[in-house]
């Protein structure tokens, strides 16, 4: 084993739980949440360069540090989503007073650090990080854990929501904002999976849970790439795993992922916040950016060039306040998946 890449010092045979599994999971986790809030510029995000008047840098920083025993926590269980998310907002919540930075990214992280568990669990022995054709093992056993969930869970995800103050669209059935909704539930016995499935429709999030994470993985594998087109050549995409060679550019991979998955995908954080023609603006605006620098016939190790453009985008939103939140989210966890593949730099 590389202790480099892992954190393991040995391998471990047999399918008992290993507690070193559970902590290497949830410091991929968590160095996720630090290298998404870290990337500049990343267009109407709070980054190293960029704060809000009332959320910071310092603030995603000190939730993402705090959560580490909930991550590690979801990394040995099997169940509880509901209950581990809730942990996940009410850690965060007493380490820093910006409000939600983070609770889009639990909802992601929690399943798929259950998921990465499992899988890492189930080798005879423990293998140093995932290839590529087991990312979609992992995304896919995640998708399982979120089927199975059940009303305990929904409950707990209402109480969440309490904690964290997170801008919902207004709906007539099981309402965010009414404290009648978790009785409701009950009566119903509503699942939180069958909570997703009402939202997926206008709800970046709820989709990745009911269509399988595969937004999560779409990013992870680009930011893979990128990393290795910039670094190792094209030769090095083909062979079946992340190449061992490293060096710079971290930073404009996921800006450039981030950027490619806005184009993509309509951010539902700017509907939500403000209405379904300016989510499609931010989407477009961001496709142009990339579509220069494709058309320019330039290479990940040239992506540089188009930054201060990307700049230029970044002050626009940051003047108008409008932050693609879900898109960081969806970043989050491609990171995650990235890293626990062997992501290194």
């Amino acid at each position: 084993m590389n202790p480099i890449n892992t954190g393991f010092t040995c391998p471990v045979p047999g399918r008992a739980e290993n507690p070193q599994i559970s902590s290497f999971i949830a410091r991929c986790a968590q160095l996720a949440m630090l290298l998404e809030v870290s990337a500049s510029p990343k267009p109407g995000n709070v980054d190293r360069e960029h704060n809000y008047p009332d959320t910071c840098f310092e603030h995603f920083v000190a939730s993402s540090v705090s959560v580490y025993p909930v991550l590690e926590l979801a990394a040995k269980s099997r169940d509880g989503v509901g209950e581990l998310i809730r942990s996940a907002v009410c850690e965060s919540s007493a380490w820093q007073k910006g409000g939600n930075t983070h609770f889009g990214a639990f909802l992601l992280l929690i399943p798929l650090s259950m998921a990465a568990g499992d899988l890492f669990n189930s080798y005879e022995k423990i293998p140093s990080k995932l290839l590529l054709e087991e990312l979609e093992a992992l995304t896919s056993r995640a998708h399982a854990f979120v089927q199975a969930t059940d009303c305990e869970d929904a409950v707990e995800f209402y109480r969440a929501f309490g904690v964290a103050g997170v801008r919902v669209n207004d709906v007539d059935e099981f309402s965010l904002g009414d404290p009648d909704s978790t009785a409701e539930l009950r009566a119903k016995d509503v699942t939180l999976y069958e909570l997703m499935d009402i939202s997926r429709g206008y709800d970046l999030i709820a989709n990745e849970w009911t269509s399988g994470f595969g937004r999560c993985l779409e990013g992870a594998r680009s930011i893979l790439e990128f990393m290795q087109a910039r670094n190792c050549g094209a030769e090095a995409l083909t062979s079946g795993s992340v190449s061992n060679c490293s060096g710079t550019g971290i930073n404009e991979a996921i800006v450039y992922t981030f950027l490619k998955l806005l184009s993509r995908n309509r951010d539902t954080f700017i509907q939500t916040k403000f209405d379904t023609e300016t989510a499609d603006y931010v989407s477009s605006r961001a496709g142009e950016l990339l579509s220069d620098w494709e058309i320019s016939g330039k290479s990940a190790k040239d992506f540089a060039s188009i930054l201060p453009k990307v700049q230029e985008f970044d002050s626009e939103l940051l003047e108008k306040r409008i932050n693609p939140g879900s898109t960081a989210d969806i970043i989050i966890a491609g990171l995650f998946i990235a890293l626990l593949g062997g992501l290194r730099f």
